[in-house]
């Protein structure tokens, strides 16, 4: 497959541009965070099924699955957003103890990067800023599968983890606690049947028995989190503050990588509550403007969809991207194609949305790879108005891959 920057001129590329609105899934995570899916591989062969025509890497803190995931695009024809998510703080909200996208942590926030520059190049001055993070996740996990271990000796002797075989056998090296949670589960079912393996669960959870069911993986590996891994629990170990960036330095590396700073709404939950820095959206469309952030995303199926579609028109109107993904960052699998909460599908403007705001990263990859501006400058100022003009030219790209894809 060609890179971006090896692509014809626009003329040629328009020839091959894609008519009609189709589906887009611009926020997955892979083996290199974690993930539902087993490889690279399994999430295009879902989406040739699905109908899904692009799909968006989007790992925490790392780029190490750009090249496998740019490989498999090309052989299933489905084009590659290239994307990285971090977790980072915003300090005055931390102090004023407001909830921004993580409903626990004042502060805390998930923000996300969208068409980083491929062939991927590092920043100059931050070379070494991504193995970094991930290292202090990693001590801070392999601190947690020693307290593990302590509490194991003490409540189930037979059961002993190791971080460096989580590592190399669950992991593409970031190991997260949800690694540490499956790595348990699997060990219990070495124990048996299944009245072994909930005398297990019960020594292991301190008495109580386990809740969820044990055909049930993601709902164990839940219950495990929860119960030792979290605040409050045996093998909880404090994440170390200095993992996580102020989310303007972490906007400027998004820019230096050549891509498009990206603010995660969490929105509504099942009761429907909003945090306070998202629930007034246009107090936060002036904050993310002011921060140059041109761009949001959703995770719809946490969504209600009236209320998505509130905020996602009001986003678009303004000139922001929106965009939609499905994250599978859990051992739960589901469809690739979005939907709301409770698989309601999304609208029809909801599609279009998702498309053009997709295609105007795909347009913004073939850009910087020419060494022309995207959707946003080097400073992140971006170019609303030429939207129209970019999801066009990024249709065509879309189209041009999958002619040369196979």
């Amino acid at each position: 497959m060609k890179y971006f920057k090896d692509y014809p001129g626009w003329n040629v590329l328009m020839e091959h541009r894609l008519s009609g609105v189709h589906d887009v899934n611009a926020h997955i995570h892979t083996p290199y965070s974690f993930s539902a899916f087993r490889d690279l591989e399994e999430p295009f062969r879902m989406a040739v099924e699905e109908k899904v025509e692009a799909l968006g890497i989007n790992d925490f803190n790392t780029v190490k699955g750009y090249d496998g995931f740019f490989r498999q695009a090309g052989r299933y024809g489905v084009f590659p957003l290239f994307n990285i998510e971090f977790i980072g703080l915003l300090e005055e909200e931390q102090k004023a103890g407001i909830r921004v996208n993580d409903p626990n942590n004042p502060g805390r926030t998930y923000f996300s990067g969208k068409g980083l520059r491929y062939p991927w190049v590092p920043p100059a001055g931050e070379e070494h800023l991504l193995d970094e993070l991930v290292a202090k996740g990693n001590e801070q996990v392999r601190q947690m599968v020693e307290k593990v271990n302590a509490w194991f000796a003490e409540k189930a002797p037979e059961i002993r983890l190791s971080f460096e075989r989580i590592q190399k056998e669950l992991t593409a090296g970031l190991v997260r606690e949800r690694h540490v949670a499956k790595a348990i589960r699997l060990e219990v079912e070495k124990a048996g049947g299944e009245s072994k393996q909930k005398e297990l669960y019960t020594r292991i959870f301190g008495g109580a028995p386990p809740a969820a069911d044990l055909a049930d993986a993601g709902a164990l590996e839940n219950e495990i989190r929860a119960r030792l891994l979290k605040k409050g629990g045996p093998a909880f170990i404090p994440e170390d503050p200095s993992a996580f960036l102020p989310v303007p330095r972490i906007i400027r590396f998004i820019l230096a990588a050549g891509g498009i700073p990206c603010y995660p709404l969490l929105l509504d939950d099942a009761r429907g509550n909003i945090t306070a820095f998202e629930a007034d959206k246009m107090k936060l469309a002036k904050t993310l403007e002011s921060m140059n952030v041109f761009a949001v995303e959703f995770i719809p199926g946490r969504n209600d969809l009236h209320i998505l579609e509130e905020y996602a028109e009001y986003f678009y109107r303004r000139g922001f991207l929106v965009l939609f993904g499905t994250e599978h960052n859990t051992p739960v699998m589901q469809p690739l194609k979005v939907t709301c909460r409770g698989g309601v599908p999304l609208t029809g403007t909801l599609r279009e949305i998702a498309w053009e705001s997709a295609s105007v990263v795909a347009a913004h990859q073939y850009q910087i790879a020419q060494g022309k501006t995207g959707f946003v400058d080097p400073d992140g100022f971006a170019n609303s108005e030429q939207r129209g003009i970019l999801a066009s030219l990024g249709e065509a790209v879309i189209g041009y891959f999958k002619h040369n894809a196979g």
